[in-house]
């Protein structure tokens, strides 16, 4: 007898329909996987026997091939357990063959026929309601998360003792609970800053419009200080932008099943390789670059990663996405991330004055970020020595919650004036930055006799002008004015890590 079960299997950050179809004939007692399977989907074998058995059921003692459809994509982890499974009990008469029919099932199985939790539920969910399917089937543990997913009803099962009562009709499982979101937990205030003016307000203005920065100072001068403070500052994600982050974190399995309230902040060690940065491997994952989505990515010690993971973000930067080819086929992961990054003025790290770097280990080290890489940044602040102890009377500086209202108001103007076309000034495309920045006619002549003027690229040109946009939001104004654009110049940064 011949059955087929809808399941479904992760594609980046997406997820594909996938049908398992079981065929139970009189022969030999073997069970067969094909389809393109992984090791992991190979052994579901031994998982589905075991777990069918242990459920006080039975196990056909008959020739049972199982095919993945469509067999030309590798198919790789767990979650094909149950709908594999189910498979083998509809092809074997032990539940209706057709109650499956409009319902498409995904869990791992234990030997004793428990669902364990799996990875990219809420991506599965999206997946059924985009293929028109009413039901899904989950584990209980991942019954909370693909309830987010509108239009389709979950069905969370604890066992396949119990998904086998659910497809006789003899049982109807209750509706997942959604948990009361949990407060933001308070986390580093803006205020334990002490001095440092200019890096507080490269800080605010890349908060403000979404923009990279580059802080550059000697060491303990506080800059992974600044930088770890800068989520405290950003809005809370709107629900798509929260949809995003929650999708990727349960894609690589580091979601709890809630709806994600905060952005991300990752800080890879400076020895990650450039699959780790961006994505890739055999089965393609996505990097800390697609783990910081909507967040912020901060490379401490940023001359210190190797040369090949910096320049693979150069395109994932500019284009917001990463797109990783592996066996004939193209995965596209997001990468709309704020680019953070630190490193100190020369190799040694000490003070001006004490410093004893020759002239050709001070050309060496700038040379570590290229210049294709300083171009999209949009923010570069020099900061200054920390202070001695005996002079640290100076008054804290603002609290969080303070620049954090400033930074939310100019997003929400952000937002209305560029309608969805962007999230924030810096995801503006070079035709919707000259549609929507108006700037006042006088601006323009102070931008072409600024000093650093001649050492702009297009894409230079560009940045100056959607960062001159973000502090005039900052302050309110329709128009940016000769003061925006000379302060956004300012922030712009040569080949040498020069000031322009």
């Amino acid at each position: 007898m011949h059955t087929s079960v809808a399941t479904f299997a992760l594609e980046g950050v997406d997820s594909r329909q996938v049908a398992v179809e079981v065929d139970v004939r009189r022969g030999l007692p073997t069970f067969t996987v094909v389809g393109l399977p992984d090791a992991a989907v190979r052994e579901a074998r031994e998982r589905v026997r075991a777990a069918v058995l242990n459920s006080g059921l039975d196990f056909p003692l008959s020739r049972v091939t199982a095919n993945l459809a469509p067999a030309d994509i590798r198919k790789s982890g767990p979650s094909f357990d149950l709908a594999l499974a189910i498979g083998v009990l509809a092809a074997s008469g032990q539940v209706p063959a057709d109650a499956a029919r409009d319902c498409a099932v995904c869990g791992e199985l234990s030997l004793g026929g428990a669902l364990r939790p799996i990875r990219g539920a809420l991506a599965m969910a999206a997946g059924a309601r985009a293929a028109g399917i009413s039901r899904l089937v989950v584990p209980v543990q991942n019954g909370e998360e693909a309830s987010l997913v509108e239009g389709v009803r979950i069905l969370p099962v604890p066992n396949l003792a119990a998904m086998a009562a659910l497809l006789r009709g003899e049982c109807d499982p209750e509706p997942p609970r959604r948990r009361p979101p949990a407060p933001r937990p308070p986390g580093p205030d803006l205020s334990d800053v002490r001095g440092q003016a200019d890096a507080r307000r490269a800080l605010e203005i890349a908060a403000a419009g979404g923009h990279s920065l580059l802080l550059v100072g000697p060491p303990g001068a506080g800059k992974t200080m600044l930088a770890r403070r800068l989520p405290g500052i950003l809005p809370e994600p709107g629900f798509d932008e929260a949809m995003e982050i929650t999708r990727i974190r349960s894609v690589a399995g580091l979601g709890d099943g809630s709806l994600a309230l905060d952005r991300p902040f990752r800080a890879p060690h400076h020895t990650i390789s450039a699959s780790g940065l961006v994505g890739g491997g055999s089965v393609p994952r996505p990097g800390e670059l697609t783990l910081a989505h909507r967040g912020v990515l901060f490379l401490d010690e940023m001359a210190e990663f190797s040369r090949h993971a910096l320049e693979a973000l150069r395109e994932p930067l500019e284009a917001g996405r990463v797109s990783v080819t592996r066996g004939q086929r193209t995965l596209d992961f997001p990468a709309r991330v704020m680019l953070v990054g630190a490193c100190n003025d020369c190799p040694c790290g000490r003070r001006e004055g004490t410093c004893q770097c020759a002239a050709v280990d001070l050309a060496r080290y700038s040379r570590r970020l290229s210049g294709p890489v300083l171009d999209r940044i949009d923010l570069v602040c020099r900061l200054d020595p920390a202070p001695p102890p005996s002079d640290g009377h100076e008054p804290p500086g603002e609290a969080t919650d303070a620049v954090r209202g400033r930074v939310a108001a100019a997003r929400e103007l952000q937002s209305a004036r560029l309608r969805g076309a962007a999230h924030c000034n810096s995801e503006m495309d070079p035709r919707t930055t000259y549609r929507t920045v108006r700037v006042e006619p006088r601006a323009f002549r102070a931008l072409a006799s600024s000093p650093g003027f001649a050492s702009l690229t297009g894409r230079g040109h560009d940045r100056v002008l959607r960062v001159a946009r973000t502090i005039a939001d900052l302050e309110g104004c329709h128009q940016v004015s000769g003061d925006h654009i000379q302060e956004a110049i300012g922030f712009r940064v040569s080949r040498s890590l020069e000031m322009v």
